[in-house]
């Protein structure tokens, strides 16, 4: 099994930054995609950003230009950094991974930005 451990969520003032970080552990043969999804109350997870093994990405609509990930393939590490923050990036975000072949999730550490 693979398991994800996200760290960096917290509360930040509209404006601001967060950089949140999340690590794949365990029995890993490989992983081809890294991301980030959120989920607001009474919404559906939607996604944030995805990067694969060779470093291309992709972004949601909302935020483009202000979100970046990354991501150390030999620390099996993915990074996402939120600049420009807004009330309503405010949300429980999860991280992802395509590892094995198979949809591994973390247990979701939550970001609120206050205005």
């Amino acid at each position: 099994q693979v398991q994800l451990v996200e760290s960096g969520g917290g509360l930040v003032q509209a404006g601001g930054s967060l950089r949140l970080s999340c690590a794949a552990s365990g029995r890993i043969f490989s992983i081809n995609v890294m991301g980030w999804y959120r989920q607001s109350p009474g919404k559906q997870r939607e996604l944030v950003a995805a990067i694969t093994s060779g470093g291309r990405t992709n972004y949601g609509d909302s935020v483009k230009g202000r979100f970046t990930i990354s991501r150390d393939n030999a620390k099996n590490v993915v990074y996402l950094q939120m600049d420009s923050l807004k009330p309503e990036d405010t949300a429980v975000y999860y991280c992802y991974a395509d590892a094995n072949r198979g949809d591994y999730w973390g247990q979701g550490t939550q970001v609120t930005v206050s205005s």
